[in-house]
């Protein structure tokens, strides 16, 4: 099993992603501080809109396996500035989140493109809400 830590900005679904895996109900919950599940990190939004939090990133990416960083498909923005997964010394995947509610193809390209940029090397489309993509996610990171 790899222990696996969901960056993204404020709202792009990591805490929804981490209950869709985990087969909990999916309630919203504003992540206020970082919350470490024995397979999992969910880091709070802000630790990546906040260039000050960015050594508190990487600091606790020493307790993962794995980075995921997490893009919205509905935000026509990155956060991630190009190569920002140089600053991991871990695998670093890349999760676009909320693709139920995307029926643009460009859109998803774009967030596609946009992970590849900050280096994401695998790229998962998925929807919490539906659970589309989830368990090819789960199989990858070995969760059960």
């Amino acid at each position: 099993m790899k222990r696996v830590m969901f960056v993204g900005r404020t709202g792009c679904g990591k805490t929804t992603l981490y209950q869709a895996i985990h087969n909990k109900d999916i309630k919203y919950k504003k992540t206020q501080a970082m919350n470490f599940f024995s397979d999992t990190i969910d880091t709070p939004g802000e630790y990546v809109e906040n260039v000050r939090y960015y050594r508190a990133l990487n600091n606790t990416s020493s307790d993962c396996d794995v980075i995921a960083l997490v893009h919205d498909c509905t935000s026509k923005v990155s956060i991630f500035p190009p190569g920002f997964s140089s600053m991991f010394s871990k695998p670093v995947i890349g999760i676009i989140t909320k693709i139920d509610l995307c029926n643009d193809e460009q859109a998803l390209k774009a967030a596609e493109n946009f992970l590849v940029s900050a280096g994401a090397r695998y790229i998962f489309k998925v929807s919490s809400m539906k659970s589309e993509g989830i368990n090819a996610l789960k199989k990858w990171l070995d969760i059960n």
